[in-house]
């Protein structure tokens, strides 16, 4: 997924943190994974293998964070 659908999976409370069960409030250190990057005559490219963030909790007293590739499995 990318980081316009991260924050609006976070904005829409779909990210749910498995220790308190609240909705997880903000994210930190996103950065898309490169699969491939090639560079021939008139051909060149990037390939994206992903991303990966540090989800955070933010609510109360819970301390919760975690740093994935697989945030999707956060997803409510």
């Amino acid at each position: 997924m990318s980081q316009e659908e991260l924050k609006q999976a976070i904005q829409d409370k779909k990210l749910i943190c498995p220790k308190c069960k609240d909705p997880v409030q903000k994210y930190d250190n996103y950065i898309d994974l490169v699969g491939s990057v090639w560079d021939g005559a008139g051909d060149s490219g990037v390939e994206s293998a992903g991303s990966k963030v540090t989800l955070i909790c933010g609510n109360g007293d819970c301390a919760w964070k975690e740093r994935t590739e697989y945030w999707d499995s956060f997803e409510e």
